[in-house]
């Protein structure tokens, strides 16, 4: 990984150019009346290293001549490899030259006479303007439930979206087909999720390997490369229906236990949304102010047993207030509420990852792509089209 300094705008490429001095062959001494000519060297290979902008490969390419060895490293001893074409007469870096970074080159080169030269250069790449940088779910080496995504925040826009996909190469232990998608996270930035075609199988590895640094965004460059993997646990879905007020929960493909509910008050902006939720974080006891959400009605309560299933602030929790309604009419602000016995056994038992899919006539709505993880209510194909790539 090239460890790069605060970035400046990308100047164009300059071409430097290095003529390499092949070793001439002496006439043998003797007598001077013994006549012959001095043998002929053939003529030095002329290498030429083209210094990129950043965001760049580096090129060297060799006339007279053919390159027998390149090596380009920064000022840490990262390395950028590379591949020689046809002919032996060119060199190209498999990475991009990243901003802010000073690069020595080392190229030895072949004369046509099988003689070799060897010399050193260097180039420095402007530092950027503005860098970018990203936010990965699930966390490093963490156990997720069957339908967490991998999935990427950025802090600045990303415009040069195909770019940036090339770069993020995802490796899992069963070869599981996915696609990325890219849509706007709740807060109104670029995201990219990578969703398996269906549930992940449980025991999964999955790995994600962004070599990123060198590669600008549009909004601004990356300066470092990313690495994270994690498991996938146990199968478990949660099926809440709204219309029976109950819960759930499918484990294996068993069912392990029902639990009676009150959802979101129908016939207004208090309804629960429909679709596939996938539970984004267990948050214990949080305060929850309806005031936050846009309802208008004082409700500012602390929340136990608290399971965040949107970023719109739809939540399985305890709601013990609500005790007459469970099983028998939905009575929230638009969260699912159980009661604090049942709350505090399902918190234990469900896992981040685990997806909810909820059911029921009067809700206000599916849940957004980017609105939590709720991608699994697109259909496969629509899910493909949304890849910079598709």
């Amino acid at each position: 990984m090239l460890r790069i300094r605060t970035p400046r705008p990308a100047l164009a490429a300059v071409a430097l150019t290095v003529s390499l001095t092949a070793c001439t062959a002496q006439a043998a001494s003797g007598p001077s009346k013994t006549s012959g000519a001095p043998a002929s060297a053939a003529a030095p290979a002329k290498v030429t290293v083209v210094d990129p902008a950043a965001g760049r490969p580096v090129t060297v390419t060799a006339s007279g001549g053919t390159l027998a060895e390149v090596k380009v490293v920064d000022a840490e001893g990262g390395a950028l490899t590379g591949r020689t074409g046809t002919g032996g007469a060119s060199w190209i870096s498999d990475r991009k030259a990243a901003p802010g970074t000073t690069y020595t080159v080392r190229v030895t080169s072949r004369a046509g006479d099988g003689k070799e030269s060897t010399t050193t250069s260097s180039f420095s790449t402007p530092e950027a303007e503005k860098v970018n940088k990203l936010t990965l779910a699930p966390g490093k080496n963490t156990t997720v439930g069957v339908g967490h995504p991998l999935s990427i925040v950025f802090d600045l826009p990303v415009t040069r979206k195909a770019d940036v996909e090339k770069q993020l190469k995802v490796t899992t232990s069963n070869a599981t087909e996915g696609s990325w998608g890219w849509v706007k996270d709740y807060s109104g930035r670029d995201r990219a999720d990578w969703r398996p075609r269906e549930y992940w199988k449980p025991g999964t590895k999955v790995t994600l390997e962004a070599d990123l640094n060198g590669t600008d965004s549009g909004g601004g460059w990356f300066v470092r490369d990313y690495r994270t993997g994690f498991t996938i646990g146990a199968s478990q879905i949660v099926k809440v229906d709204l219309d029976r007020q109950k819960l759930t929960l499918v484990k294996d493909g068993r069912t392990v236990r029902t639990i009676p509910v009150s959802g979101g008050t129908p016939g207004g902006d208090k309804r629960s949304w429909r679709g596939t939720a996938v539970l984004m974080a267990k948050e214990g006891t949080i305060n929850m102010n309806s005031e936050t959400v846009g309802l208008g009605d004082a409700y500012d309560k602390d929340v136990d047993y608290s399971m965040r299933l949107t970023w719109s602030g739809m939540y399985a929790h305890a709601a013990p207030w609500n005790a007459p309604y469970f099983g028998k009419a939905n009575k929230s602000s638009g969260c699912i509420g159980m009661s604090d016995g049942n709350a505090a056994s399902f918190y234990a038992s469900v896992n981040v990852g685990d997806p909810f899919e909820i059911t029921g006539r009067d809700t206000k709505g599916t849940v957004a792509e980017g609105n939590g993880y709720g991608a699994w209510n697109l259909s496969w194909e629509q899910w493909k089209q949304k890849s910079a790539l598709a």
